[in-house]
């Protein structure tokens, strides 16, 4: 009888051990280390604007598709310090990829890079990094769009043309190449109008509506103004209305916030150009997802199936179809 419960013990003893080891074995196999993270990141600047809406809409239904989570963050400032910061915490946490729009087109490299040498593919959208080893850029064409803009307004003045202001951010690639190809545009095919003022408003409106009244009283002969973010249209607006200039003194806006679409509708802002933000995040999230599998994410071959370049394209909306765009806000 005590031969039988030793033997009886040393059994249980062994499948015990056995169990432990296979548990051991299997948290440690390949396999289990293979096992894709689920977590998906859109990083942004001045993260509580309504811009950033449509591209987290696309980034988010493209991620329930594919079953993962998605989660929307950035600086609340227009602040690169702060953005940058945000990015390495997220990097810490080792996500299945990210989608940043950079506040600064220099400023974000050395952070992309040591995400994508951990493993975590990285794409940028709306604003680049082009000296980063990013996968894609997804964005608007944005000289083209400074092309579009231009004439747009020179449609808008007519044979007289006039004196011209630019509102933008010219620490921002993306702003720049608007401003580009607007200047291009101008210099190329409107020799009736001049630019008479570039100015920087960081996408603030109170400041917009500030540089754009002293702009209006230092040159009383401007008839338009072109600004490369909505925040800084909805501040000329202001200026415009505040300086009895309604109808007078065109504006071109760019997006589409309540502000601006508002605008449109009120005969203030005469147009905005509206770029597609819902394909910027849905893009991404297909991107991302593609390049977080190990074997995509080592393969040339795979990877060179992401484009480099994205171009989601633009829309120019006035008050001839602002309302198709007012109901996509408010259903």
């Amino acid at each position: 009888m005590k031969k039988k419960t030793l033997v009886l013990s040393i059994s249980t003893v062994f499948i015990i051990v056995l169990s432990f080891i296979i548990h051991i074995y299997k948290d440690n196999s390949p396999s289990s280390q293979l096992k894709i993270n689920k977590d998906y990141y859109m990083v942004t600047f001045l993260s509580g604007i309504e811009y950033w809406k449509g591209s987290y809409n696309g980034f988010s239904e493209k991620g329930k598709e594919l079953g993962v989570n998605t989660f929307f963050t950035g600086s609340t400032q227009y602040d690169i310090n702060q953005e940058v910061t945000i990015l390495e915490q997220i990097i810490s946490k080792k996500p299945a990829g990210i989608a940043i729009s950079c506040a600064n087109p220099n400023a974000f490299t050395n952070s992309i890079n040591k995400a994508i040498a951990m493993g975590i593919p990285v794409v940028t959208f709306d604003a680049d990094s082009p000296s980063s080893n990013r996968f894609s850029y997804l964005s608007t064409s944005n000289e083209k769009a400074g092309s579009i803009a231009a004439e747009t307004l020179a449609n808008l003045l007519g044979p007289s043309g006039g004196e011209i202001a630019v509102m933008t951010i010219p620490a921002q690639e993306n702003h720049e190449q608007r401003v580009q190809g607007f200047i291009n545009k101008i210099t190329r095919n409107y020799k009736n109008m001049k630019i008479v003022q570039i100015g920087n408003c960081n996408g603030d409106t109170i400041e917009s509506a500030k540089i754009i009244s002293s702009y209006l009283q230092i040159h009383p002969n401007i008839k338009g103004i072109f600004c490369t973010d909505a925040n800084s249209g909805v501040g000329a607006a202001t200026a415009v209305k505040e300086a009895n200039l309604e109808g007078k003194v065109k504006i071109i806006g760019f997006d589409t916030d309540q502000g601006t679409l508002g605008a449109i509708k009120n005969g203030v802002i005469n147009a905005t150009i509206a770029q597609n933000t819902y394909k910027m995040g849905y893009s991404a999230m297909d991107f991302l997802y593609k390049l977080s599998d190990p074997k995509f994410f080592n393969s040339k071959e795979q990877v060179s199936t992401i484009p480099d370049f994205v171009d989601t394209g633009v829309t120019v909306i006035t008050e001839e179809n602002v309302d198709s765009y007012l109901n996509t806000l408010n259903p």
